[in-house]
């Protein structure tokens, strides 16, 4: 049994255009989700012919980082430009600023040109990310919201696999150039889709606050540059710290404690102008209700937890299991099949016990797949982790789409965009901070097993080519790398408690969605 759940005043004044106008709107939105996805991992396979071509070799790491830190950044801005002007502007200039930054790529003519080029394709990344969640939500009413984002999570789970074997292909068959002028055809279509079919509502009056009448007049706009510089300053220097700590310098180095002393003070500068701004980037709504702050956390810890599988998880398959990067891939993969079906499926669920008991019963079985890898016998059976990952990612679509579905409809749609934006961008920050976190566990479990420095990555490079090594070292070998990610396991799972813990502690009973009478939160 349902019943309607208004504990917060207001309506959501965004009308459902017609299906017939959904349909190419919804394939753009898909075509931009996979451009999005595809670019975070495409390059990784493309490394050694870029790198013989361009040089850079001891710079080469920013070619992810510099995309990741400028999408990762740019998420809360865009997320109010969009409440601010509406999401066809935004989701229109992010679309022709990836293009370009993919035609610049293609035309570097040196590691720091396509560095700085990357940066620039971050940049429109961010706005295609926040702004067709945002676009999905605002199209389907309540119950129909399940369906379309179970679509984008297939796209981005099945883009983010694909990302480095279309990589691998397109650089030794043809030229790593193509990696990027391939976005082209790509993203000019769901360009055209987005500015031939995508109609927005009236926007006059959006300030006025929810259900506000669209004849009334427009206040004049303002719009929080110091306040955009400042959360842009402070991601920087955050993420750089996070992503290049232990890897390009030592976590208690200079450049290290510099970037995370500065991250502390310009968040603090931040924090000050955001109070002080009449049009705030990151509004204090968006932490002082216990629904947004609760799903932000558990998100963050999504995030956090998702390093496992995702980094962590291939390494695994090939030094542990003997695996082929093909069929190392397929033990990862098989997660991206059950998400989005667990996930499509969800609505059947919370509409019965609620958003937050449908997330904590995901969660949960989630932390009992996490606990359960570190029990799998040494060296195993390729389908018994294929097998975990099956139902973690059935445990996770249960977990994810309620909160972002439940969270979307807690608020009218001129707070929308922030809202979906500050959820991705917690979970951006928590990947960032676990791949950091569990990389210094797996690196120091290593240490331990071995002696003296640990590093995983030139430990899974000489367990490729095992026939080098005598059998008791490789045997050794491969028990130390065992170990450490069953201990990156155990911290994931530590991941899931933070994510229950903030449910169970923060989160409503009932979620106070707004006007559609959404299914029970008791």
């Amino acid at each position: 049994m349902t019943e309607p759940s208004t504990t917060r005043a207001g309506t959501d004044p965004a009308p459902t255009p017609a299906p017939d106008r959904r349909r190419p709107v919804v394939a753009a939105l898909m075509l931009g989700m996979g451009l999005a996805a595809i670019d975070g991992t495409i390059v990784s396979t493309a490394v050694p012919q870029i790198v013989g071509d361009l040089g850079g070799l001891s710079v080469f790491s920013w070619l992810f980082s510099g995309y990741l830190l400028a999408v990762t950044v740019t998420l809360p801005v865009y997320g109010k430009l969009s409440d601010t002007f509406g999401r066809k502007p935004v989701l229109v200039a992010g679309v022709v600023l990836f293009l370009v930054g993919s035609l610049l790529c293609a035309a570097a003519w040196d590691m720091a040109s396509l560095i700085a080029f990357r940066v620039v394709q971050g940049l429109g990344g961010g706005a295609l990310q926040g702004t067709v969640q945002t676009i999905a939500a605002d199209l389907y009413p309540l119950k129909e919201r399940p369906k379309i984002q179970a679509k984008l999570s297939s796209v981005w789970a099945a883009s983010a696999v694909a990302g480095p074997a279309a990589g691998g292909l397109l650089a030794g068959y043809a030229d790593w150039r193509w990696i990027f002028l391939i976005n082209l055809p790509v993203g000019l279509v769901a360009l055209w889709l987005i500015c031939r079919y995508l109609v927005e509502p009236g926007r006059a009056g959006v300030h006025a606050g929810a259900g506000a009448r669209k004849t009334e007049p427009r206040a004049r706009v303002r719009i929080d540059w110091a306040g955009a510089l400042c959360v842009f300053a402070t991601g920087a220097l955050l993420l750089t710290a996070l992503v290049q700590g232990g890897v390009a310098w030592p976590w208690l180095s200079a450049p290290s404690l510099g970037l995370l002393g500065g991250a502390a003070v310009l968040g603090a500068v931040t924090v000050l102008v955001e109070r002080r701004a009449a049009e705030p980037i990151i509004p204090g709504w968006v932490w002082r209700r216990r629904t947004i702050a609760a799903v932000n956390l558990a998100l963050g810890a999504l995030g956090l937890l998702m390093v496992a599988p995702t980094v962590f998880l291939p390494t695994y398959a090939q030094s542990v299991l003997g695996l082929g990067p093909i069929a190392a891939g397929f033990v990862l993969s098989v997660m991206t099949l059950s998400w989005p079906v667990s996930a499509a499926l969800s609505n059947r669920v919370y509409t019965r016990i609620g958003f937050r008991l449908t997330a904590i019963l995901g969660m949960s079985g989630a932390l009992l797949v996490l606990l359960a890898f570190p029990l799998l016998p040494f060296p195993g059976e390729p389908w018994q982790p294929a097998l975990l990952m099956l139902l973690l990612g059935a445990a996770l679509g249960l977990f994810q789409l309620p909160l972002v579905v439940g969270v979307q409809s807690t608020v009218p749609y001129e707070e929308r965009g922030t809202t979906t934006a500050s959820v991705l961008f917690c979970r951006q920050v928590g990947q960032s901070v676990g791949a950091a976190v569990f990389g210094a566990v797996a690196n120091g479990v290593l240490a331990a097993r071995l002696g003296g420095d640990g590093d995983l990555d030139a430990l899974a490079r000489s367990l490729d080519s095992p026939e080098s090594l005598p059998p008791a070292t490789t045997d050794t070998l491969r028990r130390a790398v065992d170990a450490a990610v069953d201990y990156v396991y155990l911290g994931a799972a530590g991941a899931a408690a933070l994510a229950l813990l903030a449910l169970l502690t923060l989160a409503p009973r009932r979620f106070p969605v707004l006007g559609e009478g959404a299914g029970r939160e008791d």
